[in-house]
């Protein structure tokens, strides 16, 4: 009985059930850093458990969910190796570089909203009690910022997106009904909670100019605002509504352009449908379709593993990493080194086998929206040598401006200021940025998200702050009072209860 109560510390544990916990519990790289930094028994010698070139217990678990990550998981050897050459043979930077891509990402699937945090349980070992509530002390602490974690952010023309909590939110100017709040609200101020059926959990979302869609987690895609051009993939509606087409076809991703919209299912097929008149929907014509169809010419180059619109034209990523591109070849987008358009895929020679946390950018060069030092156009993609040192996790750009997410948290923009949406307070409205800088405005925070609009542009922190900075003429940046913002302002987004912004018909 003495034995029993003797008094016991992290120390005492043996180094496989530690190596269990941490591998199993789905921790982030900040919550392995503080247990490594607060305890030896996370840094201590390995006694044979694994290979000497692991540092501790702590990166020996770094390298294991780096593993089984959905990211890492399907990569060639070559390019795990190029990761982690690029992470400085650190599985802790690794594994810091996954999971910023997937905050950033709109592709990645997730849980109900909420981060779960799963512990292996063996019975009959009073330590193992004591190791799951150290864990679950340190585990608390980033909890709320987990949590978090699961929002997303979009902005379109003159309005943002929001995804918290599994649930949609928007404001701003509500053409066309792209709000989702029916053809009687033409604006909201601050962010409004989205009607959605009462089981729906939203886990992705695309805004376009005139309208927007929402993938559930049963794979269902509901849309909203202008179909003019049969873009929704159903009638008119100003209230989402779901795509019937696609009913039993469960998505992972959409994404819309100007006037047409792409949809990736779970099993790596793409849908598209809306206007066609450039070939941005990728079927080897140019006749419109008013319901998703099948992009048969992609079938063959294997399944797609993510999907991007421009306003007339069309991108899909292979699981190995080629890009095909098709639609308008106008200002060069395409980066096939001429400006005709493409009526079906056509992969981009100068991506293949590339490293995918390199930027590259490529079209029209005007404001210096590609970011290098110049406004020349560029026909191809190319490398942007003073971001190389860096480990991009995400890229967005729109009307001239660019901005490039780090794994450090730290955010660059270049080109086009367009009312102060690209973020730097010591420069003019109109003023251009020709090379990546840093935004010193945003130093103070660890972004997990960007995206940038017509002249507004948000964030997301990763302890669930949103920021916003740009034209606010109608409230896209959630506030009522300011016609913009040269400094990033915070973004509330209102308590609402459990209930509220459910409806029961999906029509």
């Amino acid at each position: 009985m003495a034995d029993i109560l003797r008094p016991t510390s992290i120390e005492d544990l043996p180094s496989h059930l530690i190596v269990e916990i941490l591998s199993c519990g789905k921790l982030s790289v900040v919550d392995l850093v503080c247990l490594e930094l607060t305890s030896r028994a996370f840094r201590g010698s390995h006694h044979g458990l694994f290979p000497p070139s692991f540092r501790s217990l702590v990166d020996f678990a770094a390298f294991q969910l780096c593993g089984s990550h959905p990211i890492y998981a399907p990569m060639s050897p070559n390019a795990r190796n190029g990761v982690f050459n690029r992470c400085r043979g650190n599985w802790k930077r690794v594994l810091r570089f996954l999971q910023s891509v997937e905050q950033s990402s709109n592709v990645v699937e997730t849980s109900l909203g909420n981060v779960n945090l799963t512990f292996g349980w063996p019975t009959n070992d009073l330590i193992a009690l004591l190791l799951w509530l150290w864990v679950w002390f340190w585990s608390y602490l980033f909890l709320m910022i987990d949590c978090y974690l699961q929002m997303q952010i979009r902005t379109g023309k003159y309005h943002t997106l929001l995804i918290k909590d599994s649930s949609g939110y928007s404001c701003g100017s509500s053409l066309c009904g792209v709000l989702g709040h029916g053809p009687e609200t033409t604006q909201c101020v601050a962010f409004t909670r989205i009607n959605f059926p009462s089981r729906a959990h939203v886990i992705q979302v695309s805004a376009s100019h005139n309208h927007a869609a929402f993938v559930m987690q049963s794979g269902e895609v509901f849309t909203c605002g202008d179909n003019s051009s049969f873009f929704c993939g159903h009638r008119d509606v100003g209230r989402p509504r779901l795509v019937d087409a696609l009913r039993g076809i469960p998505c992972k991703q959409v994404a819309t352009g100007l006037s047409f919209t792409i949809f990736l299912t779970r099993q790596g097929h793409v849908y598209t449908c809306g206007a066609n008149s450039h070939g941005q929907l990728g079927h080897g014509d140019t006749n419109d379709r008013p319901i998703p169809t099948i992009v048969e010419p992609l079938e063959s180059v294997g399944a797609i593993a993510q999907i991007a619109a421009g306003p007339s034209y069309s991108l899909a990523i292979t699981d190995d990493g080629t890009i095909h591109s098709f639609g308008s070849g106008a200002n060069f987008c395409l980066g096939h080194g001429l400006q005709r358009d493409e009526l079906q895929p056509r992969p981009i020679q100068s991506f293949i086998r590339q490293d995918i946390h390199i930027v590259y950018t490529w079209g029209k060069g005007y404001c210096g929206a590609l970011g290098h030092g110049d406004e020349v156009d560029k026909i191809t993609p190319e490398l942007l040598c003073s971001l190389r040192s860096h480990v991009a996790v995400q890229v967005c750009a729109s009307k001239r401006k660019t901005f490039v997410l780090v794994d450090d948290g730290s955010v660059y923009g270049f080109g086009w200021m367009a009312f102060g949406s690209l973020g730097f307070t010591d420069r003019g409205a109109s003023d251009k940025i020709t090379k990546p800088r840093i935004l010193d405005s945003l130093r103070p925070y660890h972004i997990s998200q960007v995206s940038t609009g017509l002249y507004h542009t948000v964030v997301v922190t990763n302890r669930g702050q949103i920021f916003g900075f740009g034209d606010n003429e109608r409230a896209q940046l959630g506030h009522d009072t300011l016609r913009g913002c040269l400094k990033p302002t915070e973004i509330f987004v209102p308590e609402m209860e459990n209930n509220a912004g459910f409806v029961s018909e999906t029509g």
